[in-house]
């Protein structure tokens, strides 16, 4: 298998992006990754990084099934790479429930227990699928695995999993299960290769993007995550709301008569900074506003952030670093800067030079607590997690 490609799928509400790795014995070399952009018309392919750049239009148009789609953007992946001894297809899926507390090899019965998940996760989940189903018809040879987001949280204790509902609710899946779990696990592993004092100990990581949450890990391991039964819960983000009072939602359902759709779509696709700002859900748009609008947006935002590491800190006893990852998270200072002002109490001094040029860490040497930007790699996980169950 030494010169086998594995490409990696991680789907996103309204992108795709790919990785391409070499398999070499037992450990996936990155060659190149790519992206197929849905929030464009027509959709555009790209490759961002390997053997050649691209940035094209594709003919097929989005649909229920992304067959098309898929056998167009195979079609200029195999004009630079060799498709037709690929070892496999590996895929982010974000909800694995209770069923799933690792990757699995794709067959018929776990892709009916991952079909079962999908009102779990509407925004992420039926894309992941659409794609599996899509490469199961075009290349019905080709092995595929799954690697779950909330695999990462299965180690948090049931006390931190529970809501404070009556208990055969929790036996029936009402729980806290936790995502971006493929990123903290890389984050983790990071920690262990290069700061092998630190891995040990009790973490606060955020992963900040368009989507955003922050996980307590101590000893490696999960134990306390910002996110809870879906992908709203915690923080704000770009378009959706984070952490709300349950009374909102029955009063916008019982007393402004908003249909449920409408309220589905207001809190995943119309909240977060674009609802408070009114002006974009792009925090570096937001940055570069002088509207007030804008700049109170962003210090909900941090706010929110800061008071959920505190409260991450609280499950673990205290705190002996904090990890920024994800785009907005690795590359902007200013946001960074305005979360760690406000954990200045718990020791954390931050350094405005090594900030302001995203150094890997932030803070200064008088700093009671280090502050590290770690890029994170969730098609790396991917990858490496496909390898066993694609080895013959």
């Amino acid at each position: 298998m030494s010169d086998r490609l594995l490409i990696t799928f991680n789907a996103g509400s309204s992108t795709v992006k790919i990785g391409l790795f070499a398999v070499e014995g037992r450990h996936p070399k990155r060659l190149g990754k790519g992206i197929i952009d849905f929030r464009t018309t027509p959709l555009r392919f790209r490759l961002l990084e390997g053997e050649r750049q691209v940035d094209m239009e594709l003919k097929a148009q989005p649909g229920e099934e992304l067959d098309e789609v898929l056998g167009e953007a195979f079609t200029h992946l195999a004009r630079i790479y060799r498709l037709d001894d690929l070892a496999g297809i590996g895929h982010r899926v974000v909800h694995g429930g209770d069923v799933f507390s690792g990757p699995v090899l794709i067959d018929d019965r776990s892709l009916r227990q991952m079909e079962a998940l999908v009102a779990l996760a509407p925004l992420h989940q039926p894309q992941a699928l659409r794609l599996i189903r899509a490469i199961a018809r075009l290349r019905p040879d080709l092995r595929q695995t799954a690697s779950f987001d909330t695999s990462f949280h299965r180690t948090n204790d049931d006390l931190v999993r529970r809501f404070a509902l009556p208990r055969a609710l929790h036996e029936r899946g009402i729980k806290r299960y936790g995502f971006h779990g493929l990123s903290y696990a890389y984050i983790a592993s990071e920690l262990a290769r290069n700061w092998p004092q630190l891995a040990g100990g009790k973490i606060v990581a955020a992963h900040l993007g368009s989507g955003a949450s922050l996980c307590a890990m101590q000893g490696g391991q999960s134990v306390d995550t910002s996110m809870g039964f879906s992908t709203l819960d915690g923080v704000p983000m770009a378009t959706r709301c984070g952490a709300l009072d349950a009374g909102v939602l029955l009063h916008l359902l019982s007393q402004e008569r908003m249909p449920v759709a409408d309220l589905e779509d207001m809190l995943y696709h119309r909240s977060g900074l674009l609802g408070v700002s009114g002006i974009s859900p792009d925090s570096r748009d937001l940055l570069a506003s002088e509207a007030p609008e804008a700049k109170e947006a962003l210090e909900l935002f941090t706010l929110r952030i800061a008071g959920e590491a505190a409260r991450l800190a609280a499950t673990m006893g205290g705190l002996d670093a904090m990890v920024f990852t994800a785009g907005v998270g690795e590359h902007q200072p200013a946001i960074r800067a305005d979360i760690c002002s406000r954990l200045m109490w718990l020791g954390i001094d931050l350094d405005p030079a090594a900030n302001a040029t995203n150094h890997a860490i932030i803070t200064s040497a008088a700093s009671r607590i280090p502050v590290i930007i770690i890029p994170t790699d969730e098609e790396q996980v991917i990858a490496s997690e496909a390898l066993p169950g694609l080895m013959p």
